[in-house]
């Protein structure tokens, strides 16, 4: 708890953590800005603290000319309402998880393809190299991206064992309702999929709606899913990207003598809280597997007949849930980091 909160206080940190008063005193006389940031974890929430010390903090460096408000705990809808608040302007900023940011700009959607990525080198190989891409076209939508990070790996979580694709489709697996596509791509690789929100799959576990599905590690220990998903896959199946988005609009609105100081500090301090995301994750996995949780050993063809199955479904993804060229793009990268090690 100690460590998560810490992890969540340098995200507060990292959105604006800059000397109040040089800050303030640069940014000269403006007009009181006013942000509503929407999100979707709770008030008490490592996340919702974060965001509230964010919003102390920016009011503090600008002199109260930058007030933040939070609507946390999906007060604002979901995702996709949330998107759609930003777009008529009754919000101003949200918290995005690979859902959102795949609804806003659907390239960045390549990111989430099932056993794309084999190690976390890989991934932040081809995510450095796509990332400006990336960013332009978020850009050219009217956002303005302040945070990119990865928060974590999915996995798959299972009441019984699953090791090969076989194993899962016994099984009825909750996913996204909100991506159509990349549910059309579980059919097609032959599975049982249920189109579910988060909010709704403690119910789905417990009444046996849903028997597997897949999520990050820190997920399924902060949420105590584990304890009706016993088994864990420990392949990686894709990362969890984390981004925070204002409007173009509110964005512009914000004095360049902040703008600039504030993504210099993004910049210096993300690395900081990218490693210490990346020990959570080591610990939540040590705490739940202390508690119950069954980490599956892995044969050495388990990785490849995963893959060869996340092949089949790719055409429902390749062209339609994104575009080919960035698919194209992304496996060109990999390519380049394989060549380079050998691999």
């Amino acid at each position: 708890m100690n460590k998560t909160s810490r992890a969540w206080n340098l995200l507060a940190a990292l959105l604006f953590g800059l000397g109040a008063a040089g800050v303030a005193a640069a940014a000269g006389p403006t007009d009181v800005v006013k942000i509503k940031i929407g999100s979707q974890a709770p008030d008490r929430s490592p996340w919702g603290k974060a965001l509230n010390e964010v919003a102390a903090e920016w009011s503090k460096l600008s002199g109260g000319r930058i007030v933040v408000e939070i609507y946390a705990g999906a007060i604002a809808g979901n995702e996709l309402d949330q998107i759609r608040k930003l777009r008529i302007g009754t919000l101003q900023g949200a918290v995005f998880s690979n859902v959102g940011l795949n609804i806003i700009e659907r390239s960045v959607f390549v990111l989430s393809t099932p056993f794309l990525f084999t190690a976390q080198e890989e991934f932040e190989y081809v995510f450095d190299n796509l990332k400006p891409g990336f960013e332009k076209q978020i850009e050219d939508k009217g956002y303005k991206v302040l945070l990119w990070t990865l928060a974590g790996w999915t996995h798959f979580f299972a009441k019984d064992k699953v090791i090969f694709p076989e194993d899962l489709k016994k099984h009825k697996v909750a996913i996204s309702g909100s991506d159509p596509e990349m549910e059309q791509a579980w059919k097609g690789m032959g599975f049982h999929v249920v189109p579910m929100d988060v909010k709704d799959l403690m119910v789905g576990l417990q009444t046996g709606m849903v028997t597997a599905t897949y999520m990050p590690t820190l997920i399924a220990g902060s949420g105590q899913y584990f304890a009706l998903m016993r088994h864990m896959l420990p392949l990686k199946l894709a990362p969890l990207i984390g981004g925070l988005l204002l409007s173009e609009r509110v964005w512009d609105s914000i004095p360049e003598t902040l703008r600039g100081p504030m993504l210099e500090a993004v910049d210096r301090l993300s690395r900081r809280l990218y490693e210490e995301t990346n020990q959570l994750e080591v610990d939540a996995l040590k705490a739940m597997a202390d508690n119950g949780l069954i980490i599956d050993d892995v044969p050495a063809d388990a990785l490849d007949r995963w893959r060869e199955f996340a092949a089949r479904g790719m055409g429902e993804l390749v062209g339609k849930a994104f575009p080919r060229e960035m698919y194209d793009q992304a496996l060109a990268h990999l390519a380049e980091l394989r060549k380079k090690y050998g691999r």
